[in-house]
């Protein structure tokens, strides 16, 4: 998972707990010693990626923009 999250660095993404009612959203800066730091409105966050079932990029609309409501 890992190497996985690398790839997303530096992109907004959403990120799913494996409880299922945990989700982050953010800008990953960096992946380190399995955890991934999300910058969101200027605050940094660590989560631990032992917990993480899925990692994907916030979704964007046909102009491009983000779309407002993410249902899954």
């Amino acid at each position: 998972m890992i190497e996985l999250a690398k790839r997303f660095i530096g992109k907004e993404c959403l990120i799913y707990a494996f409880d299922g009612n945990h989700q982050f959203e953010g800008i990953i800066k960096e992946v380190i010693d399995d955890a991934v730091l999300i910058e969101k409105d200027g605050q940094v966050e660590a989560i631990n990626l032992d917990f993480v079932i899925r990692i994907r990029e916030y979704p964007k609309n046909k102009k491009g923009k983000k779309k407002s409501v993410v249902l899954d």
